[in-house]
């Protein structure tokens, strides 16, 4: 019988006999305007469902889908997520995107981040991944990335609109939790505790964000 054995060396490396393929790494980029407790859970679930090496957490700088409608200033976003991370195992801070001048295109992060050995995973919750086909260069995309589509409990099945698509799923809690929602409570001066970490509401405090709103 000829069959292939495949065993993983590591987080996120496999071994075929003695060929080493991609070490597979998680990209969540998101506007986190602010970051909460929805998205650690997701990215956390990812790496451990996927088998992922290691997840980067990225700001965006400028998100072209979003200009004009970002709250907190890249700087203040990008000490939120630190924050927000540090100590968990497996997430680390990227702020390539926050570096980057000029508006913010996925496209442009996968490939700034493509190596020879690392096979990359773009981890999109459900709505997004339905949105693909409007994003710009979605064939780079499409060709750069495995998509891990993260469902909730309950939500309907999505996929990446046309063929060609790699894609993989990754079940999470359902955490009714939304950036909207965080920043409606903080400028009513109403607690926020369980819906971000607390050194990410530390530097909320610190820092005045999300006191008025907009």
């Amino acid at each position: 019988m000829n069959s292939r054995v495949r065993r993983r060396h590591g987080p996120g490396r496999e071994r075929h006999y003695d060929r080493v393929v991609a070490v597979r790494v998680g990209v969540f980029g998101g506007t986190f305007d602010p970051i909460h407790t929805g998205h650690i859970v997701a990215a956390s679930s990812a790496r451990h469902a996927l088998g992922l090496a290691e997840v980067l957490v990225i700001p965006a700088g400028d998100p072209w889908q979003k200009s004009g409608a970002v709250h907190a200033c890249a700087a203040d976003r990008l000490a939120l997520a630190a924050a927000a991370i540090e100590g968990i195992d497996g997430l680390r801070l990227c702020s390539l995107e926050v570096e980057r001048a000029g508006p913010t295109y996925t496209a442009d992060t996968l490939e700034a981040l493509a190596e020879p050995e690392r096979e990359l995973v773009l981890i999109l919750g459900a709505d997004a991944v339905r949105g693909l086909g409007s994003w710009s260069r979605a064939d780079e995309i499409k060709h750069r990335a495995v998509i891990a589509v993260v469902h909730r409990e309950g939500d309907s099945e999505a996929l990446p609109p046309g063929p060609g698509w790699r894609c993989e799923r990754v079940e999470i809690p359902r955490l009714d939790i939304s950036s909207t929602d965080v920043r409606t409570r903080l400028a009513r001066g109403e607690p926020v505790d369980g819906l971000m970490p607390p050194a990410a509401i530390h530097v909320v405090r610190e820092r005045r964000l999300y006191t008025a709103p907009r």
